[in-house]
C-alpha cells in the first residue's frame, strides 16, 4: 500500500508538469506487446493504445513481439530509439526470473526505462469444482492417496513455482506446461490437467461456482477469494505474483518519461476508462506504480527471483 501511495504521488506530481503538457512524440508511437493475441494482456494493451491515441491525439501502432516469454521483446526494444516512440509491454517476470534463467538473454534489467505497472496477476492456483476440492489440503490428500496430479504452468518461473510447492507439501505434482494463461484455463476446464497457475482470467468461473481458487500465489489474499491462503501461509516461503509493465529503452529523456507515465496513469485510474473496466473485471482492479517505486518493485523481484532459482537448483 506504501508503495502505491507513492506512485499515486509521483504520477500527480507529473501530470501537473510543464513537461507532461509539452512534449509530443516526433512519429507515431510502435507499442511492442509481448503476449499472445486475444489473451487479457494483449486485450488491455490494444486497450490503452486505443485510449492514448482518443485522449492525447497520438498515433498508436500495436505490434505483437512474441518469443521467450518476452524476452525476444525485450533483446529488441533494448536498440530502439530513445526518444518515446516505441515502447512495450512485458510482464516483471521478463526482466526478473527468465532474464537471470537464460543466462544469456540479450539484456539486463538496467537497460529499460520503466514507466508505469498495470495490473497485478492475481495468480491463483486453480482447479475445477468438479474435482471436488476446496483446498490445498484436499490436493495434497489426493497426491498422497495415490493420484498422479496435472498441474499447468505457463512458464518457468511457475514451473519452478508449482514443483517447490509440491515438495513444501510432500507431494510431486506432474508439471505440464502450456502457452499462455489462457491454455491453461482451457486445460483444467477440458479436463485435461487437474490443476494449476492462472493469472486473473479465473473470476468468471470462480464467481459462478465452476472454478475453485484452492491457494494464492502472490504475497496477499487474491481480491476474488480472500478467504484462501497464499501459498507462504501455506509453508511454500515464496510469493510468485507479477505485474504487467510498460517499459521504453534506456535513457528515455525526462519529458518523455514523465508523459507517457502520466498519460498512461491516467487512463488506469479513470473508472471511465475501457482500460480500467478491463483490468477491473480481469483483475480486480488496477495497480498502478511508476517512478522509484516501480524501480524498487522490480529489483526486490529481482532478489525474489534468484532465490527461487537457487532453491530450484538446489533440490
Amino acid at each position: 500500500m506504501k508503495n502505491i501511495l507513492i506512485a499515486v504521488a509521483s504520477i500527480l506530481a507529473v501530470a501537473a508538469s510543464p513537461a507532461f503538457a509539452q512534449w509530443q512524440p516526433t512519429a507515431p508511437i510502435k507499442m511492442m506487446i509481448g503476449f499472445t493475441p486475444g489473451g487479457s494482456a494483449d486485450t488491455q494493451a490494444r486497450l490503452m493504445a486505443e485510449e492514448l491515441e482518443a485522449r492525447n491525439g497520438w498515433k498508436v501502432i500495436p505490434e505483437s513481439v512474441l518469443g521467450k516469454g518476452g524476452a525476444v521483446l525485450a533483446a529488441k526494444l533494448k536498440n530502439e530509439p530513445a526518444d518515446g516512440t516505441t515502447i512495450g509491454m512485458i510482464v516483471s517476470e521478463t526482466v526478473d526470473y527468465s532474464m537471470i534463467a537464460d543466462r544469456n538473454p540479450g539484456y539486463t534489467q538496467h537497460d529499460f526505462t520503466y514507466l508505469v505497472s498495470t495490473a497485478g496477476t492475481q495468480l491463483g492456483v486453480v482447479s475445477t469444482r468438479a474435482k471436488g476440492w476446496n483446498s490445498m489440503p484436499d490436493v495434497v490428500a489426493a497426491a498422497r492417496q495415490g493420484e498422479t496430479l496435472r498441474f499447468g504452468v505457463m512458464t518457468p518461473k511457475l514451473a519452478d513455482g508449482a514443483y517447490l510447492l509440491g515438495k513444501s507439501q510432500g507431494v510431486d505434482f506432474n508439471i505440464v506446461s502450456f502457452k499462455g494463461g489462457k491454455g491453461v484455463l482451457d486445460a483444467i476446464v477440458a479436463g485435461d490437467i487437474d490443476l494449476g497457475w492462472v493469472a486473473g482470467p479465473q473470476v468468471r468461473g470462480v464467481t459462478a461456482g465452476d472454478l475453485v481458487n484452492l491457494a494464492s500465489g502472490e504475497a496477499e489474499r487474491l481480491d476474488m477469494s480472500p478467504s484462501v491462503p497464499t501459498i507462504r501461509e501455506l509453508g511454500f516461503e515464496q510469493s510468485l505474483g507479477m505485474v504487467f509493465v510498460f517499459v521504453a529503452p534506456k535513457d528515455l529523456p525526462a519529458d518523455a518519461k514523465a508523459a507517457l507515465t502520466a498519460a498512461m496513469a491516467e487512463i488506469l485510474n479513470d473508472p471511465a476508462s475501457k482500460t480500467n473496466a478491463y483490468i477491473t473485471k480481469l483483475f480486480g482492479k488496477p495497480r498502478v506504480i511508476s517512478g522509484e517505486a516501480l524501480d524498487t518493485y522490480l529489483a526486490d523481484s529481482l532478489d525474489s527471483a534468484r532465490r527461487l532459482l537457487a532453491e530450484a537448483d538446489s533440490q
